[in-house]
């Protein structure tokens, strides 16, 4: 996720006028240090800092009335299902970290039904309400979320048949569980929505 580093502490780092500078944490009772490159110009002394990248997007400006209706449906739909996507990387990195400790595969099998089961309880009413746009939506965050295709979470946690099983499934209403996201071709505007929710712009 991209984090915006704080130019005020870099502001008062070249106002001390100092190689570091000791930044007292109120909270923590714990003192920060930062070590900065100089240059001596005449005169004065000009720190540097390192700043990492970020991406700045705007909200796009549409002519006509359709193209902003489509936008919009997009921005609805994602608001949607990017909780979801969100919640399955969090639950997925707990169950490898759980993983780890089994030792045997009927207790890897046990706990994938017992943490599905849970789920399921929770969030079968919701995601069963879920749109067809919506489910590939969220068919292509969790790919992005994750790292992983829904199909080789469920062959990964479930076994090769009840991936294959799913997928055929899938296919039948129009959807595939191999889907990428492409942040970079046809996904790019949706990346671009998931940065502004992320930031609180939308």
């Amino acid at each position: 996720m991209l984090r915006i580093i704080p130019i005020i502490a870099v502001a008062l780092l070249c106002i001390n006028n100092a190689k570091g500078q000791e930044l007292h944490d109120d909270t923590l009772g714990i003192f920060h240090f930062e070590v900065l490159k100089q240059t001596i110009m005449g005169g004065d002394t000009i720190l540097h800092s390192t700043i990492e990248e970020v991406q700045i997007y705007s909200i796009p400006q549409f002519t006509r009335r359709r193209d902003m209706r489509r936008y919009e449906r997009l921005v609805y739909n994602l608001k949607i299902v990017y909780p979801y996507a969100q919640l399955a990387a969090e639950k997925l990195e707990e169950m490898n970290a759980v993983f780890s400790e089994l030792k045997t595969e009927r207790e890897r099998r046990e706990f994938v039904k017992k943490v599905e089961s849970e789920l399921m309880d929770e969030f079968e009413d919701e995601l069963r309400s879920l749109t067809i746009t919506q489910g590939r939506l969220l068919i292509k965050l969790i790919d992005r979320e994750t790292g992983n295709t829904s199909y080789e979470l469920v062959r990964e946690l479930r076994g090769a048949f009840s991936a294959f099983f799913w997928q055929t499934m899938a296919r039948i209403f129009g959807s595939n569980l191999k889907t990428r996201f492409d942040a970079e071709g046809e996904d790019k505007l949706i990346d671009q929505i998931l940065h502004l929710i992320d930031s609180g712009q939308i």
